[in-house]
């Protein structure tokens, strides 16, 4: 360096950057510098400050240069004679090391009071804490009076943080009018819930802030002794806890008259075995008391009558933390942050799910949706945020629909939650939450002192139930027994832990009681958790509960047919699915944890065209013919699947469609190049070969009503005319020459009817509709097609491989763009003005709101402008559909357990009911309500659904070699050459061979196995 820099390099010594490896990373930058010719000015003690709050980027290191801030993030020992070398003797930063915009942002928007000082300071140097002005609060409280320092914390509203709240001055207050020369003060170090560590964060990172507001604490209330009751398992916060109290000592701050006053006041540290119910207040005196941690009714407060029988005041860490900065910024100051009943800052340490795993501050009050995602970074790898447990494992699961809550004690408690120490546990679309609740209740039951019966016997009672649900023996009436214990529990328990015990269970089916119903009724675990319920993650993945593993291992062998026999015990449209199903199992395949998912989609299609080209179709056995006819509105998937699972039962079957052709959307709404209509024609011929019959051009409403058919002796009646609207952008001029909806082109497209060219398409929307329209126009003679989406490929809803192909297929995606307006020339589109957009916050569908960016307004060239962002369903006319009720969004209204409507006899699935979704779960659809339909026939009043998904066939492990194993790789399906496709519709995917098929099959872990 040609000049004299100043120098400090500051490494985190918290506990998360000593357990991944500081201690080495400060021994290489010693040994490094000790080499090297620079000035450097480094912090004392080895440069260890404590945590720096973002522990999923540790080792970090902050390295200051004339008071510039570098922050290098994930430092090994290996990196450390590069950062030297380039950046403090070469002056150039080492940029693919250092920190980005998120880790800038999750600082920038959190308030440190507390924080402010971890990270900065040495936390083994009383004289760093000096420094920064530490002391300074202690030696001006003990020149006032004391009911003058507890007028001030009542007036700054500080409350404890420990859990309930309670307002800290009254209890000073309350401890200091106590009658009795003895007095103690205790700090509540015994951090015990999962995913919390906050208070340890202090105390490793600053303990002396807690030395000091205890201090200030004693002198208000008259104590002279002082007790940390922290965990033994906290060995770095207990070591430095211990060396702050001696070098407070040593300076005259504790023992006897302390800062040269007459006055005394000393602290010990009682380490307690890590028993969670020593949390509680009454619970830890008895344990430094050296007798069993049990709590005591509360009858008698402890502020009168605790450690000993003498008046004992009890805050948390991060309470004591607060007082220094009380009495030095005042009180006003104090509750000028936060809200009205809620004031100052609030640490919490976010865990789970979440990108930014670590310790924040924020004001109280700051939405949960800013603290997920502005600080915490969101969800990792594009999971939608499901719900946060707050409160350790006696708090609530807050789901995404209360995301904009305010996070305080009082809305908090509104939402069936607490503050509690500020634990934040996140949870994604994997998390189950009956689960969870079975996991806090067991953790609570676990750690329970077994004092009292409620809480003793009744979580027990709770587990055992949670248990039985999670395992599959769950029944309806387990729902209620539940919230019943709830109540006795909480009502009648000695301690706050047996009463808080049982708000996961209640906050869980409050806000997400449709997965108990799912793991009661339909013996499936939504988010593929309990693996008793079935046992492979791919098979409960499945909506249509369809046992892969069975099928999968039936293929290895070469008995294909019986690989399709396993698949149509759940899926009568094999071969389509094996085509254009999302295969939402191979998202779950532990064969991905070690190399690749295994092809399950293509392994389905292959069996079944095998079976379809050997066999000529698929041969069902069907049991007694029954002389009742049932009804199918609707030949989709769900109609489809409705038809084939009652056909199999016996009854007579008419199924009614609108369009000139069964199929439904599979029909007109999936192109040709992924979904082959001669391909589909020979699985509906299998339909009509069972006995089924089809009536095409026969519509709802126009050529019959749902009376019609019970006139005409139909037992029952299934609606499955899915979702064929599309949904208007809302644009004037959307009527004129050149704009035709996604579902009306495709549509035109599949029955052979002309659609509207152009040179340049612009298809607006991010579903598969839209890139269909898009590989559909390109096939058209299109000279350049582009899709306009509003947010970022991240998000975008339609499959990756469908997004792949239409970019190699020379479509252009612009991102972050939305049409603005429709620009016409003599009644014709001409172009689209558009805006760019920026992601803002999450809307209802989980994913962040695109917001324009002002300014950004440009015009694109465009002949042929076809809006694809949704269909709905069509609402037949009144009269053809009496009795059937319309929920507000346009779809028809069912009981959730067995799709029936509002009209006995009558039954609804698919894209009518839940609005447009996958093939796979209308299937699901279908099938659900053929079996309802049937008790409904049969007069069951109270039918009894199958376990889905259950076991179809017992298949044992084929053995391959591990040499053989380690050859296997997921093959790439063959695809059509990229020239044919620019210009037919012949079917892109080519299917595996055989002997593909059969190696592929082989690479199964067989999880239901193990």
């Amino acid at each position: 360096m040609t000049q004299q820099q100043d120098i400090t390099i500051k490494i985190c010594a918290g506990l998360g950057g000593v357990m991944t490896g500081s201690n080495k990373v400060i021994a290489a930058f010693n040994q490094v510098l000790e080499g090297k010719q620079i000035n450097t000015r480094v912090t004392p003690k080895l440069h260890k400050v404590g945590c720096l709050g973002l522990c999923a980027r540790d080792v970090l290191v902050d390295v200051f240069i004339n008071g510039t801030k570098f922050t290098y993030q994930h430092v090994t020992p290996e990196m450390v004679e590069e950062i030297v070398d380039r950046h403090l003797v070469g002056g150039e930063p080492v940029e693919k090391w250092l920190v980005d915009e998120a880790y800038q942002s999750y600082h920038r928007n959190q308030k440190k009071l507390l924080l402010k000082n971890c990270g900065r300071i040495n936390p083994e140097s009383i004289d760093a804490y000096i420094d920064v002005g530490g002391y300074a609060a202690a030696q001006k409280a003990l020149n006032m009076d004391p009911v003058k320092v507890i007028e001030t914390i009542k007036a700054s509203g500080l409350r404890g943080r420990g859990g309930g709240g309670f307002p800290a001055g009254i209890k000073w207050e309350t401890c200091r009018k106590a009658e009795d020369d003895i007095k103690y003060v205790i700090c509540n170090a015994d951090e015990g819930d999962p995913g919390a560590f906050m208070d340890r964060a202090i105390l490793e990172g600053n303990p002396h802030a807690v030395i000091e507001g205890m201090i200030i604490g004693s002198y208000a209330i008259g104590s002279t002794e002082g007790f940390v009751y922290i965990r033994a398992e906290y060995p770095l916060a207990v070591e430095r806890l211990r060396m702050a109290l001696k070098q407070a000592g040593e300076r005259g701050f504790l023992g006897k008259n302390i800062f040269g006053k007459t006055i005394s006041f000393d602290i010990k540290v009682v380490l307690g075995a890590g028993a969670f119910v020593c949390g509680e207040a009454t619970a830890l005196m008895t344990s430094i008391e050296d007798k069993a941690g049990e709590p005591r009714p509360k009858y008698v407060h402890t502020t009168e009558r605790g450690l000993w029988g003498k008046p004992t005041n009890l805050n948390n860490v991060e309470t004591w933390a607060n007082v220094p900065e009380i009495i030095e910024k005042g009180a006003k100051w104090y509750a000028g942050i936060g809200t009205e009943n809620s004031k100052g800052t609030k640490l919490f340490s976010l865990a789970g799910k979440i990108t930014n795993t670590g310790i924040i501050e924020v004001p109280m009050g700051m939405p949960l949706r800013k603290i997920i995602y502005d600080i915490g970074g969101g969800i990792p790898n594009g999971k939608r945020f499901k719900a946060v447990q707050t409160g350790g494992p006696s708090g609530g699961c807050i789901p995404a629909a209360l995301l904009d809550i305010p996070v305080d004690y009082e809305n908090l408690s509104k939402a069936g939650s607490i503050m509690g120490s500020g634990g934040m546990i996140v949870m994604d679309e994997d998390t189950c939450m009956v689960d969870v609740a079975k996991y806090f209740i067991s953790f609570c039951l676990d750690e329970s002192c077994g004092q009292c019966t409620p809480c003793r016997e009744g979580l027990h009672v709770m587990k055992r139930i949670l248990t039985d649900i999670t395992e599959g023996r769950g029944k309806e009436e387990h729902l209620e027994q539940l919230l019943d214990l709830s109540e006795i529990i909480v009502d009648s328990s000695l301690c706050g832990l047996g009463k808080s015990a049982p708000n996961p269970v209640k906050s869980t089916l409050r806000y997400f009681k449709d997965e108990y119903l799912a793991h009661i009724h339909d013996k499936h675990c939504p988010a593929g958790v309990c693996r008793r319920l079935t046992p492979a993650p791919c098979h409960k993945t499945c909506p249509a509960g369809i046992d892969v593993p069975s099928y999968v291992a039936l293929i290895a062998y070469g008995r294909h047919e019986e690989a399709v026999r396993v698949i149509m015990e759940d899926n009568p449209l094999p071969w389509v699915c094996g085509l254009v199903c999302p295969a939402p199992c191979e998202g779950m395949c532990r064969r991905g944890d070690v190399d690749q998912p295994i092809s399950i989609r293509a392994l389905k299609g292959f069996a079944s065209k095998y079976v379809m080209e050997k066999f000529g179709g698929y041969e069902p056995w069907i049991k007694t013919r029954r002389d009742e006819k049932v009804a199918v509105v609707g030949s989709g998937p769900a109609g489809l699947s409705a038809a084939y699972y009652l056909a199999l039962e016996g009854y007579n079957i008419t199924v009614f469609e609108a369009l000139p052709e069964p199929g439904g959307m599979l029909r007109v709404g999936i192109p040709p190049h992924r979904l082959p209509k001669d391909l589909l024609n020979k699985e509906i011929e299998n339909f009509i070969k069972m006995g089924v019959k089809i009536k095409p051009n026969t519509a709802l409403g126009i050529d019959f009503t749902i009376d019609d058919l019970f006139d005409q002796g139909f037992s029952a009646v299934f609606l499955g005319i899915g979702a064929h609207k599309p949904i208007s952008l809302g644009l004037a001029e959307e009527d004129v020459d050149g704009v035709i909806q996604g579902v009306d082109y495709l549509k035109k497209l599949n029955l052979g009817e002309p659609v509207p060219k152009g040179k340049h398409v612009t298809v607006i929307g991010g579903g598969n509709v839209a890139i269909d329209v898009a590989r559909a126009a390109v096939r058209k003679g299109a000279e350049q097609v582009t899709i306009l989406y509003r947010r970022t490929q991240r998000e975008m809803p339609a499959y990756a491989s469908e997004i792949e192909g239409a970019l190699e297929e020379s479509v252009k995606i612009s991102y972050l763009t939305a049409p603005e307006s429709i620009l016409t020339q003599n009644e014709h589109v001409v172009g689209l003005r558009c805006m760019k957009m920026k992601l803002g916050d999450l809307d209802a569908s989980g994913r962040r709101r695109p917001v324009p960016i002002k300014g950004s307004e440009y015009e694109l060239e465009s002949d042929l402008v076809i809006p694809a962002i949704g269909q709905t369903m069509e609402t037949p006319a009144k009269e053809s559909i009496k009795g059937v009720d319309i929920v507000k969004w346009g779809s028809f209204k069912v009981d959730a357990v067995t799709l029936a409507t509002t009209r006995p006899g009558v039954y609804a699935g698919g894209d009518a009911v839940s609005g447009t979704a996958t093939v796979i779960e209308a299937i699901a659809g279908g099938k659900k309500a053929a079996i309802a339909i049937d008790a409904y026939i049969k007069g069951i009043g109270d039918p009894k659904f199958p376990p889905v998904p259950q076991k179809r066939a017992e298949v044992e492990k084929i053995d391959v070699n591990e040499e053989k194993m380690a050859q296997l790789k997921r093959p790439k399906i063959p695809l059509l050459e990229i020239k044919k496709r620019l210009c037919t519709f012949d079917q892109v995917e080519l299917g595996l061979s055989e002997k593909a098929a059969r190696d592929e099959a082989k690479r199964c872990l067989r999880c239901d196995l193990s």
